[in-house]
C-alpha cells in the first residue's frame, strides 16, 4: 500500500494525474481546498489537494475504504473473494502525515501551533465580551433604578438607557454629574408643551373630558377661577360654565357652589339639543364657554360614543382637552389616551400631580404617545392650585436626580408674559 497527495487547480485535474500516475487501484480518503503558488502568500490560486492510497486490490467502482469520499473514481472492477475490513479514518490520516517526512511533519506542527493560539485569542475575546456585556456600568445602573424610581415606562426608560451607551464613552460614565444632568435634559425635551393661540374667536369654547375621578369639575372651576377673576396681570373675562354631569351624586351642587362664589353663572344639559341651544344663548357677551362633561370608563365605547355625539353640539371651533390623573400608572395612562382619542382633543391637563411623588408615568405615557400637556393642577384650592404646564414643573418633582433648578430653567425657559388676547 502507497499513500500519495495530489495537488491541482480541480478535482478533475487532481483525479488524472492519480489515474496516470497510480493506475485505477486507488482509494480515495479525502480532499480539501487549498490556495497554491504565489509569493510569499501573495498571487496565491485556488486549488485541490487530493489525499489517498494505492492498493494491490482492485477497487468497485464508486468504492472508497477507511475514510470520507469526495466523489467517485473510475475504478476497476473488484475481484471475488473476501474484503478487507475498513480502514480507520485516523489512524491512515496519522500513517499519512508519518510517511510525509521530517519536513511536513514540522510545517503541519507550526501549523498546529497557530491554529492552538487563534482558538486561545478567540476564547480570550469571547470571554472579555461576555464580561463587558455581563457588567454593566455603575451610573448607567444607577440612572436605571432612578427611572425605576420614578415609573418611567420601560420603553422609556430604555431609550433613555440606549442613549447614553451610545453618546458616553467609557470615561464620561465615570463622571454621574454629567450624565444625570444630561439624562434630565433629554428628559425635558420628550416632554411637549401645548400653546395656546394668539387670537381666539368668541366665544371660546373649552370641553373637558376623561375618566371618572380624575377631577374634572374641580379643574373646570379652577379654569372659570383663573380667566373669570383674572392674574398674573390677565385682565378678567366674561365666563360661563355648563355642566353635563348632573347624574353624578353632589355634581351639580359642587359646580353650582364654586359658580356662587366666582359669581359665574351655571348651567345645566342634558342633551344635544339642550347643549347646542345653551352654547347660542351665551354666544353674545360670553368670551369663553367652559364645559364639563360626564366621567367615561375608557373602555365603555358605547357611552364615549354618546358623549361624542352630544358634544358634536359645540361645534367645530370647540377645544377638548383630557383629563387625566397623575396618580395613575403608565400603561393605564396610555390606554385612557389612546380610548379617547376620538374626540380629537388638543392636549392634555394633567390633575393630582400633589398626590403622588412620581410623574415618570406621565412623562413617559405622554411621550410615547406624541402627546403634549397643557395644565397641570395639585390640590382642591380654587383657584390657586392650577398652572400652565412647564417643563421645569415635571423636571423638579422627579425622584433621586440632582436638579440644578437654575440650570433646568436657563435650558427650557418658560415665558411668563404669556398672553392670550381675545377679539
Amino acid at each position: 500500500m502507497e499513500y500519495f497527495v495530489e495537488q491541482a487547480l480541480t478535482y478533475t485535474e487532481c483525479l488524472n494525474k492519480i489515474r496516470m500516475k497510480y493506475g485505477d487501484r486507488v482509494t480515495i480518503l479525502y480532499h480539501k481546498n487549498i490556495r497554491m503558488g504565489g509569493i510569499f502568500g501573495l498571487f496565491a490560486k485556488d486549488g485541490v489537494e487530493v489525499t489517498g492510497f494505492t492498493s494491490s486490490n482492485v477497487i468497485k467502482p464508486g468504492t472508497f475504504q477507511g475514510g470520507i469520499s469526495s466523489g467517485p473514481i473510475s475504478l476497476s472492477p473488484e475481484p471475488t473473494g473476501s474484503r478487507k475490513p475498513p480502514l480507520d479514518f485516523n489512524e491512515e490520516k496519522q500513517k499519512i502525515l508519518d510517511a510525509a517526512g521530517p519536513a511536513n511533519k514540522g510545517e503541519s506542527s507550526a501549523l498546529q501551533q497557530v491554529l492552538k493560539e487563534v482558538r486561545q485569542l478567540k476564547e480570550e475575546i469571547a470571554a472579555t465580551t461576555s464580561s463587558v456585556q455581563s457588567e454593566k456600568h455603575s451610573t448607567i445602573s444607577r440612572v436605571e433604578e432612578i427611572l425605576d424610581i420614578n415609573d418611567f415606562s420601560p420603553a422609556y426608560g430604555q431609550n433613555i438607557l440606549d442613549r447614553i451607551k451610545k453618546e458616553f464613552s467609557l470615561d464620561g460614565l465615570n463622571d454621574y454629574n454629567t450624565v444625570q444632568d444630561k439624562v434630565l435634559e433629554w428628559i425635558g425635551e420628550s416632554i411637549a408643551v401645548y400653546k395656546e393661540e394668539k387670537f381666539q374667536r368668541l366665544p371660546r369654547i373649552m370641553v373637558l373630558v376623561g375618566p371618572t375621578g380624575v377631577g374634572k369639575t374641580t379643574t373646570i372651576a379652577k379654569l372659570a377661577a383663573i380667566y373669570g377673576i383674572g392674574n398674573s396681570g390677565r385682565r378678567p373675562i366674561s365666563v360661563r360654565m355648563i355642566t353635563i354631569d348632573a347624574f353624578r351624586i353632589g355634581a351639580k351642587a359642587q359646580i353650582e357652589a364654586y359658580g356662587n362664589i366666582m359669581a359665574l353663572p351655571v348651567s345645566y344639559v342634558e342633551n344635544y339639543e339642550d347643549l347646542k341651544k345653551t352654547i347660542a344663548q351665551y354666544s353674545e357677551g360670553t368670551d369663553l364657554i367652559l364645559i364639563d362633561t360626564i366621567g367615561k370608563s375608557p373602555r365603555d365605547s358605547v357611552k364615549l360614543g354618546e358623549m361624542k355625539q352630544l358634544l358634536d353640539a359645540c361645534g367645530t371651533q370647540a377645544e377638548l382637552y383630557l383629563a387625566v390623573a397623575a396618580t395613575t400608572k403608565s400603561s393605564d395612562l396610555k390606554e385612557i389616551i389612546r380610548q379617547f382619542e376620538p374626540f380629537n382633543y388638543r392636549s392634555v391637563i394633567v390633575t393630582k400631580l400633589d398626590e403622588t411623588i412620581r410623574v415618570g408615568n406621565v412623562i413617559s405615557a405622554l411621550s410615547d404617545l406624541g402627546k403634549s400637556v397643557s395644565y397641570i393642577t395639585d390640590g382642591q384650592r380654587v383657584p390657586s392650585n392650577i398652572q400652565k404646564a412647564t417643563i421645569v414643573r415635571f423636571l423638579i418633582n422627579l425622584e433621586g436626580f440632582q436638579v440644578n433648578r437654575a440650570k433646568i430653567e436657563a435650558r427650557f425657559p418658560t415665558d411668563e408674559s404669556e398672553q392670550i388676547q381675545w377679539r
